[in-house]
């Protein structure tokens, strides 16, 4: 889910090449799963290879990491390891949420209703553990390196930005800003349109450079104090929010009141979640500090047997894929040689 700041906030638009020479910090999960959402067929279908394994999130995982490399743009993926207690309900809504539209699914495709199958097929995402494994084996052929964090993947994504491992971390949510990510960095689609699943519809996007100093400023607020307004507005660790608290009231409750606990018309509703826990999940994040990130170079032979020859991709594709990569390294290649030599 993520927090949802709305239009409160201020984001630049940017334009890919900006981003040239970036170090980004990848919440994985939260990118493995839009993948698996939205890379299908007609009826909502995954791709799939000859043996019947799904193959969406690796076909995502590797021609968006591709592009964004051809860009210049360094990437480290973050995978959640295990989440806080204090998810656990957000966790089961969600779990929830999965099963009752596979059933719908199911619904869709007795009826032939093939535009409601793909919606609900999409809702219906899940991401298996050996999903994961895939994913962290194609990354290692692709020289990019991956971490598990131990908890939060954006937390740690967070902490990293925050002690210059990386410049900004890469996710749709704005949770990073809460953990302390001093840029965040949205869109990262190279397309330009990023499919809603939820709402079966697609919206031209541009990337977005979200600053915290920026945000702070423009609202008047302590990062502390956005962290209670993000727990009014409802967070994974207190995912129904509080009722009739939108961005805008919950902005104008904050700088009147200063903390959640002056809140007075709330109180009761307020004591009864532990908000100084879910505080403490922001404002120190359960991450490892100090983390040393290598890249190195794709391993085009790797890359092959495990696309094409294990999962079926087209050698064609696949090939022209790292070709380009390989012409834009050696074009920056060539330039530095003459610009030192």
């Amino acid at each position: 889910m993520g927090v949802d700041l709305g239009d409160i906030i201020p984001r630049e638009k940017v334009e890919f090449e900006q981003l040239t020479g970036w170090r980004l910090a990848i919440d994985a999960y939260n990118t493995l799963y839009q993948f698996l959402a939205i890379i299908r067929g007609a009826s909502g279908e995954h791709l799939r290879d000859s043996k019947g394994r799904v193959t969406s999130h690796l076909s995502g995982l590797f021609y968006r990491s591709l592009n964004l490399m051809e860009l210049g743009i360094k990437l480290v993926y973050v995978f959640d390891v295990k989440p806080p207690e204090l998810k656990a309900t957000e966790i089961e809504r969600r779990s929830s949420q999965r099963r009752e539209a596979q059933v719908q699914y199911a619904k869709a495709m007795q009826v032939g209703d093939i535009p409601a199958a793909r919606r609900y097929a999409e809702a219906s995402t899940t991401l298996r553990r050996d999903m994961v494994s895939e994913a962290k084996t194609l990354l290692e052929a692709l020289g990019i390196p991956w971490i598990d964090a131990p908890s939060e993947g954006e937390a740690q994504a967070s902490v990293m930005a925050a002690e210059g491992t990386v410049n900004a971390v890469g996710s749709q949510d704005h949770d990073s800003l809460m953990f302390g990510a001093p840029v965040l960095v949205r869109n990262l689609t190279i397309s330009g349109r990023r499919k809603l699943p939820s709402k079966g519809i697609i919206i031209n996007v541009q990337p977005e450079r979200i600053t915290l100093s920026a945000v702070l400023r423009e609202l008047g607020l302590s990062r502390e104090q956005l962290v209670d307004l993000a727990i009014l507005l409802g967070t994974d660790f207190n995912p129904d929010g509080f009722k009739g608290v939108g961005p805008v009231r919950a902005l104008k409750l904050i700088k009147n009141h200063k903390r959640l606990e002056g809140i007075s018309e709330m109180k009761d509703a307020i004591s009864a979640i532990d908000y100084n826990a879910i505080r403490r999940i922001y404002l120190e994040p359960p991450a490892q500090k100090g983390i040393k990130v290598e890249w190195g170079d794709v391993n085009k032979e790797k890359v092959i047997a495990f696309l094409v020859d294990e999962h079926s991709f087209s050698p064609e594709r696949v090939e022209a894929a790292i070709g380009r990569l390989r012409e834009v390294e050696a074009a920056q290649t060539e330039s530095l040689e003459k610009w030192f030599g």
